[in-house]
């Protein structure tokens, strides 16, 4: 990591735009986590009074989680976060593949030797599916082929099209990227793999699974609209507490379980549910729900002033990711010859929070895979920035954002031409 002499005055001003990496806690789901931490404390699998009315109250907040996504109460699995629901589905889906039962009736593809899955992904996901499709790769469990996006940080359909197998039983593609925030075509693909299942003759595979964490407070959560089978998302990232995600899954399909000991989650998400995170989780979906076109339009036109006022500050200046499709709050910059750590440390003296990438890879010391998939010549001084809006970002804080940064960009120069 770069060493920073950064100068600031003491206790600064304090700007938080690391929203994608987490939100605080909304009050409303702050103070319903409060109220059912002391009404509700037993376990709801014991057939008691009180065990009953657990059992009782966490299928109402399952159903209410459900509501958004236009699905099933039962179709909702609680997680400990959107990482656990990207390792179920993928991991889960390959695992019960292996099982004559998971065709339901069609050809099952090579079936006179071992059958080895297929799944595409791209080359720009969460770390959570990346990993778990290496893995599964290393361990010789299923075939994986990551299709580049476009240099604007964005899928093209066709090619998830092209790559398409008969033993392709899944494809991961995320709602939006956590660090551009590039919004991936997912009708598009989701018609072409349905037009796939049409000529194939095999109605259900494969199946379509997408990250939506980063997508949840913006974007449409309607799953039947959107053409998915599987979508992860989580509380961490909608102003809900940490440590608490779902897996949504049509009633159809089959998924093996990648954790053992209990029956809860319908067999397949052992562990004792936690109703004081779901019922936050529950309650900051519902106010993301309700504020969502307003933030949207709000967000969008500082994300938009905030570009333009970075891209005077240095015509080396580069947006990362298509300047339209992509979410409100997302704004993430490359600086020629300027290290990422360098820049953070100098933003973070002077009170602004910012990232370079996802927080699940901030530590690892390695440029971003994003970053590298679409601008592969950038140099290793060229430091990428990520600021993410949230609900209490202000025009101001995005002046004194930009000036900030402008100040530090002239104070290094003389370093890093």
């Amino acid at each position: 990591m770069a060493k920073s002499n950064a100068s600031a005055p003491k206790n600064p001003r304090k700007i938080y735009l690391d929203h994608a990496s987490a939100t605080p806690v909304d009050p409303g789901a702050a103070r319903i986590m409060h109220r059912v931490s002391e009404a509700f404390f037993a376990n709801p699998s014991a057939i008691h009074e009180d065990g009953v009315a657990v059992k009782n109250a966490l299928a109402a907040v399952r159903a209410a989680v459900a509501e958004p996504l236009g699905a099933h109460s039962d179709e909702i699995i609680f997680t400990s976060g959107a990482t656990e629901s990207n390792n179920l589905a993928i991991t889960g889906i390959v695992n019960a593949s292996q099982d004559e039962n998971f065709f339901r009736g069609s050809a099952r593809p090579f079936k006179n030797s071992h059958f080895v899955p297929h799944i595409i992904t791209t080359n720009i996901e969460h770390a959570s599916v990346l990993e778990a499709c290496k893995y599964l790769e290393k361990t010789k469990q299923a075939q994986v082929t990551y299709v580049p996006v476009e240099p604007n940080g964005i899928v093209d359909a066709k090619k998830i099209k092209k790559a398409l197998k008969k033993n392709t039983v899944l494809v991961s593609v995320m709602y939006a990227n956590n660090e551009i925030g590039t919004i991936q075509p997912l009708r598009e693909i989701a018609k072409e793999i349905r037009h796939f299942r049409k000529d194939s003759k095999n109605s259900a595979l494969p199946y379509f699974h997408t990250d939506a964490t980063q997508a949840t407070n913006y974007l449409s959560m309607n799953a039947e609209k959107l053409g998915v089978d599987l979508l992860s998302f989580n509380a961490a990232k909608i102003y809900g507490p940490k440590g608490i995600g779902a897996l949504w899954k049509k009633r159809s399909i089959s998924l093996a379980p990648i954790m053992h000991g209990g029956d809860q989650e319908y067999g397949l998400r052992s562990g004792t549910e936690n109703i004081v995170a779901v019922s936050g989780f529950a309650e900051a979906l519902a106010v993301a729900e309700d504020m969502k076109v307003k933030e949207v339009k709000r967000l969008t036109v500082l994300r938009d002033y905030f570009i333009k006022k970075l891209q005077a500050l240095d015509k080396r200046i580069i947006l990362n990711g298509d300047a339209e499709s992509r979410l409100p709050n997302n704004v993430n910059i490359t600086s020629a010859n300027m290290p990422s750590d360098l820049l953070i440390i100098e933003l973070s003296a002077r009170g602004i929070m910012a990232s370079a990438k996802s927080a699940c890879k901030s530590g690892d010391g390695k440029a971003s895979h994003v970053i590298a998939a679409i601008r592969p010549d950038a140099r290793e001084l060229d430091g990428s920035l990520r600021f993410t809006l949230g609900r209490g970002t202000t025009k101001a804080d995005i002046d004194h954002t930009a000036k900030a940064l402008e100040q530090i960009l002239n104070k290094l120069k003389k370093w890093y031409n």
